[in-house]
This record gives structure tokens, C-alpha cells and sequence, in this order.
């Protein structure tokens, strides 16, 4: 494996390279703030660490440039922790490493996302040859998991009219828009029930999906793990006499579930038919997902029995609320070409042993859009007896064309790469909505390199686009408009 500390710009990988050292998976970052907070006081910067945990740095413009107007460069120290093993995110390094015109990492999510940002950011901070006005750096906690770092951002910590956004992941493109989220959240409460006479446990699982953002790549149409395994279960419940001791399927809310598995009890007169039919499932998912997920599999193997089952019941009402469930695209954007504009992900289904918790993200940039798809989920779960919450709510982030740091970072691009980047709107969340509650004021925009497959094991950051990132960054900051 290659070191990409001697990759170019060489600051840049080398601060990167240190985060990737340092475990931080969401809401455990404690170590990740730790070390921003002890790097701004190192330098003899004003460092700032409010009560959630999130960091600020100050610094002064360098000479001549003091008239400038101050700008905010923010970024996000969590990442989404996905792994192809037995991966211990709070504890192990990533292990990063090039392979041809990427950095990838091994067998782990690589935590570019927002780690290249941070990165940037930091090796600002401790530059003293590059030009600019005041500087204040901020760093969230625990964007992936709900945004609740931005959300607790109080009032009057930063002095800025700008804010650069560093975790967009597109290189030659700006961003001036991004998609609220709502997820909707039901329990499946249940009762015991002792494992029928005369049966066979297995062990069903789906896996071998790609999964990733549940955004970004939802227009990719990829497999869903939760409704694939759920097909099997539908049919076991409605023909046979089928009984599930578990059920677990996805991780995160916001990242398309890969993989998921259920301990399932099938009386010993049906267990051919149950195997049979889970293998048709198999190839007709195969046939159905050969051009984006060609690796999909389903494996049925016997297993220890369960000390019990979920009760009938519940168990059918289950199924048939994760069928009606949806998962994708909803709505492509009339504003915008190419943008989805609403989206689901069905993104968690676990038990237990008392309840099955549900849990499913809707995004879209128009909220009355949002809000109206989370209302019909929580009607599909509520028709199935579940408890249904919405919860982890945050707003989108209103395009405006007209922005000054639109303006100006076009004009900077232009210049230094001979084009003018694309405008888009992301359908994912950004910090930037929900900073704007408490800073109305600001000017925003988002901006990063190419990072592909986020919040998988695929991840990976493309080398060229990291170089024009900070390069594009560096001349932004000399040509901050003054105050």
C-alpha cells in the first residue's frame, strides 16, 4: 500500500493522513476535537469549543488583507463508519492507501467525507504563506447521524458574512442549494412466543449490495437490502407458516442498507418449498439488479434455534408495513434538471427482543414535499400498529443565484481552470440550512473534490480533483471581496 502523506499538495494529505489515524465515528469524536482544539491552540490562534463539542479557530488576516470580509471555512470531523468486517471504528486507524488515480481505503468507509474538507481547513489555518483576510475555521460534530452539532450552534460565535461549505463531492462544481431530511421512525412492539413444534431454523441473509449515500446515490437505483429480505419473508408469511425469531438489516439512516439478515423457524413439512422459493427470490433479485448491483446474494443456511418468535401478529403486520414501506426516488425536480428533488431510504430494521425499530429518512428541497412523505410512512406503520415518531428534522437550504460568493468563485474558477463550474443544488443535507437558522446573514456556498461511493467500503477520494480543491480554495481566499 502506498503513503499518501507525499501526495501533492503535500500539507494537505499530511493533515488528512492524520485524521485517518484518528477514530471518529459519529457521536464518538471526542479524540477528533481533542486534536482540532489542541491544533488551533497550538498555534496560537484563538480556539473556541462550545458545549457540544464543536470547534472554532480564528485567525487574522494576513497583511494587506485586513480590509477583506471575514470568511468561515466548515466542515464536519465524523464520519460514516461501513465496513466489509469485523472493523472496530472507535478504536483502529483507517488504513488509506492509492491505488492509480484514488485514494481508497481498506475495506472500510475511507472518511474523506468531510475528512478532505477538515484537511483543507486545517492546513489553512497553519499556513503563514498564503494570502487572505480573517479566517474563522468551524468544525461540526456529528453531522451524519442528524446534523446536531450545527443544530446547537449558538448565536454569536462567528463574526463571518461568508461561509465556504468544504463537503460537497464533485469537483468543478458549486453548490447553492441542498435537500432538508425527516426521518420517520415506528416501533413494532411484540409479544413472545414459543418456537412451533416440529420446525428448522435458518439463518436468511441478503447481502453483497453496494449501498452508499443515501442521497447522493439514491437516483442510482441500487438494491435495498431491508426490502429484498423482506420479499422472502412476505412470501413465507402469507404461504407458509414461517415464524422470525430476529430481524437485522442496515446501520445508518443515511446510508442505503447493504446488507441484512433474519433468524427464521419454518415447520419441517415446508422447509423444501421455503428453500426452493428463496432461491428463485435470489436470481430474480440477481436478474432485476445485474447492472447495478450484480453482486447481490441470498444465502439460506440452518441455524441454532431461537428461545422464541415474534407473535403472529405482529409479525404480519411487520411484513406488510416494510412492503408498502417506499425506498427511492419520489420526485425528479422541475427546476433543476437532473436534481432528485424527494427521496426515501429504508434505512434500519432491527429487534430486540421486545420491539422492532424501523427507521427511514426522507429528503427533499421542498419541505412541504418532505413533510408530506413523511406522513405517509408514518400512516403505512401506524395501518401495522406501530408507534411512529418523526425525529432528527432539519431544513433545506434555499438556492440563491444571485450570492456574491457565487459570483466571485466563478470568476476564480474561470481563471484558474479555463472554465466555468457547473451550478447545482445537492440532494443531500448540508450543514449550511441549519446554520443559516442562527445566521441568517450569511453568504454560502459548498464546495469539495471527487469523492465516490461516500458511506460505503467503496469510498474513495480522486487525487487530481484534491490538488484543483485546495488550489481553487487558496485563490478564493486572496480574492474575498472587501467589507
Amino acid at each position: 500500500m502506498s503513503d499518501i502523506q507525499h501526495l501533492d499538495p503535500k500539507p494537505l494529505w499530511e493533515n488528512f493522513y492524520k485524521l485517518t489515524q484518528i477514530p471518529r465515528p459519529s457521536k464518538k469524536e471526542g479524540e477528533v476535537v481533542e486534536f482540532v482544539e489542541k491544533f488551533g491552540k497550538d498555534l496560537g490562534l484563538e480556539t473556541i469549543k462550545d458545549e457540544v463539542g464543536n470547534v472554532i479557530i480564528k485567525k487574522p488576516a494576513t497583511k494587506g488583507y485586513e480590509n477583506k470580509k471575514t470568511i468561515v471555512m466548515q466542515g464536519h470531523l465524523d464520519m460514516v463508519p461501513q465496513s466489509d468486517s469485523d472493523f472496530d471504528f472507535e478504536n483502529q486507524p483507517i488504513e488509506a492507501y492509492v491505488d492509480g488515480e484514488w485514494v481508497k481505503a481498506n475495506g472500510t468507509t475511507l472518511g474523506a467525507d468531510n475528512g478532505m474538507g477538515v484537511a483543507a481547513a486545517l492546513t489553512v489555518l497553519q499556513s503563514d504563506d498564503l494570502e487572505h483576510g480573517p479566517i474563522e475555521a468551524l468544525f461540526t460534530v456529528d453531522e451524519e447521524t442528524g446534523m446536531t452539532g450545527a443544530s446547537a450552534l449558538k448565536p454569536g460565535l462567528l463574526d463571518a458574512e461568508i461561509l465556504i461549505n468544504m463537503d460537497s463531492e464533485d469537483e468543478g462544481e458549486l453548490y447553492i442549494g441542498c435537500a432538508g431530511g425527516l426521518e420517520t421512525v415506528g416501533r413494532f412492539h411484540y409479544k413472545k412466543e414459543n418456537l412451533p413444534a416440529d420446525s428448522t431454523a435458518y439463518l436468511l441473509e441478503v447481502k453483497g449490495l453496494q449501498g452508499g449515500h443515501s442521497g447522493l446515490d439514491i437516483n442510482l437505483q441500487r438494491g435495498n437490502a431491508n426490502k429484498i429480505l423482506n420479499r422472502i419473508l412476505w412470501y413465507g408469511s402469507e404461504n407458509l407458516d414461517i415464524r422470525i425469531g430476529s430481524i437485522d438489516g442496515g446501520s445508518l439512516r443515511n446510508a442505503i442498507p447493504r446488507s441484512a439478515k433474519a433468524v427464521v423457524v419454518v415447520p419441517n413439512s415446508q422447509t423444501g418449498e421455503f428453500r426452493n422459493y428463496a432461491n428463485e427470490i435470489a436470481e430474480s433479485v440477481k436478474n432485476e439488479l445485474s447492472e447495478v448491483d450484480p453482486n447481490v446474494t441470498v444465502e439460506l443456511n440452518e441455524t441454532d434455534k431461537p428461545g422464541d418468535v415474534i407473535d403472529v401478529k405482529t409479525q404480519e403486520n411487520l411484513i406488510r408495513a416494510l412492503y408498502g414501506c417506499p425506498h427511492g426516488v419520489m420526485r425528479m425536480s422541475d427546476a433543476m434538471e437532473g436534481l432528485v428533488e424527494t427521496s426515501t431510504n429504508l434505512a434500519v430494521v432491527k429487534s430486540d427482543g421486545q420491539q422492532v425499530f424501523v427507521q427511514t429518512l426522507q429528503r427533499s428541497s421542498v419541505d412541504s414535499s418532505k413533510d408530506d412523505l413523511g406522513n405517509m410512512i408514518r400512516s403505512v406503520f401506524e395501518l401495522g400498529g406501530a408507534e411512529v415518531v418523526h425525529e432528527g428534522g432539519y431544513p433545506g437550504w434555499k438556492p440563491n443565484p444571485d450570492s456574491p460568493i457565487l459570483k466571485t468563485m466563478k470568476e476564480v474558477y474561470n481563471k484558474n481552470f479555463g472554465k466555468v463550474p457547473e451550478i447545482k443544488a445537492i440532494h443531500a443535507g448540508l450543514e449550511t440550512g441549519i446554520i443559516s437558522q442562527n445566521y441568517p446573514h450569511l453568504d454560502m456556498i459548498s464546495f469539495g473534490p471527487t469523492i465516490s461511493y461516500p458511506h460505503s467500503p467503496s469510498e474513495m477520494v480522486n487525487i487530481e480533483t484534491v490538488r484543483k480543491f485546495w488550489t481553487f480554495l487558496v485563490e478564493t481566499l486572496k480574492e474575498i471581496p472587501e467589507k
